[in-house]
């Protein structure tokens, strides 16, 4: 691998560890920050916002940590790396 496949290689990587940092920041922010609004529903008793915290939170970032293992293995895989 030469110096420019690495370069796009490392872009690339980046790129996509930013936009799911993105992702992992507005899910815990909008989580606490709309848990106000979101306290007068409610779902068997519990106020929505306690869903979102406890269960739907954890949700998004284990979807967050399959797609970011899911896209760096193809990114290895299109880069050389080992399969």
């Amino acid at each position: 691998m030469d110096d420019t496949q690495r370069q796009q290689h490392w872009q690339r990587t980046r790129r996509m560890t930013a936009w799911l940092l993105v992702l992992w920041l507005a899910t815990g922010f909008c989580a606490a920050f709309f848990a106000r609004e979101l306290a007068g529903l409610t779902i068997f008793g519990w106020p929505l916002s306690f869903y979102l915290a406890a269960q739907g939170a954890s949700l998004v970032y284990l979807a967050i940590i399959a797609v970011y293992a899911w896209r760096m293995r193809r990114l290895d895989r299109a880069a050389g790396g080992r399969p």
